[in-house]
């Protein structure tokens, strides 16, 4: 009965160190998306390039003049430098984080998001992201979304 006991204990205990580690980690990779669209609010760019990976990728899908669904692929550096040119509004993303999954140093994220300039709505969306931990922590190397004006609910 004694051996019972210990085992779950040791099973509680060792799932309930899991589960912090996991819950610590997701905290992580939910700040380091949200630097990237703190950075887009307050156009920052140095907050929004601590978000990114040395080597990254982004791309949005999207419909092209003759209403075919295309991948559209964006320079980050680009992106970044569209950020820092003076705007009169706001450009808030707003996110709710839907998945997240992670495996050792990769994280994949799905989040949904509103999109506004000033308190004007744009569009809204999906975003994936992939990130990858290394010695400074998480940082995205992937993020792709969609991009629609309807179906906002």
């Amino acid at each position: 009965m004694k051996r019972v006991t210990i085992s779950l204990l040791l099973l509680l205990l060792t799932t309930t160190v899991t589960i912090a580690q996991n819950k610590n980690e997701e905290d992580a990779i939910k700040a380091t998306i949200n630097l990237l669209f703190d950075g887009m609010r307050n156009s920052d760019t140095t907050m929004i390039r601590k978000a990114f990976g040395s080597k990254n990728t982004m791309q949005t899908i999207a419909k092209s003049k003759d209403g075919k669904f295309v991948v559209k692929t964006e320079n980050v550096d680009n992106f970044i430098k569209s950020i820092a040119i003076p705007h009169p509004e706001k450009y808030d993303e707003r996110i709710v984080f839907t998945k997240i999954l992670v495996d050792a140093n990769l994280a994949s994220v799905w989040t949904d998001y509103k999109f506004y300039v000033g308190d004007k709505f744009s569009h809204c969306g999906v975003n994936s992201f992939q990130l990858f931990k290394d010695d400074d922590g998480w940082k995205i190397i992937y993020i792709i979304d969609t991009r629609r004006k309807d179906n906002c609910n």
